[in-house]
């Protein structure tokens, strides 16, 4: 979402604010935020996020819920290497083919 140099829960609430609620949002670390969380929970978002090691008062999560964000990491990879081949082969009607069939192929 963001540049390297860049926190991306600024990023996120903003995000969120632009779609609909949902039961939960999965999130690693990073996005450990005391706004964020208080963000998703006016909305009735229940945040799946693991604890900072630094929090000095920890919130509990599914750790079963949060074990599924893979898939959406591994979503995410495939699109990038879908990406890789169509920047190499500068057409456009190649791209949108690539995007399609990666976002159909089961995983």
């Amino acid at each position: 979402m963001t540049g390297g140099e860049a926190h991306d829960c600024p990023i996120a609430e903003r995000l969120i604010r632009r779609v609909k609620p949902s039961k939960r949002m999965l999130g690693d670390k990073a996005y450990d935020s005391a706004e964020l969380r208080d963000e998703l929970h006016e909305r009735g978002t229940k945040p799946v996020i693991p604890n900072r090691s630094n929090r000095k008062q920890p919130f509990r999560f599914s750790k079963r819920l949060y074990k599924l964000r893979w898939r959406i990491e591994s979503a995410f990879n495939r699109l990038k290497d879908f990406r890789r081949i169509a920047t190499r082969y500068d057409h456009s009607r190649w791209r949108r083919a690539c995007s399609g069939r990666a976002s159909r192929r089961p995983w």
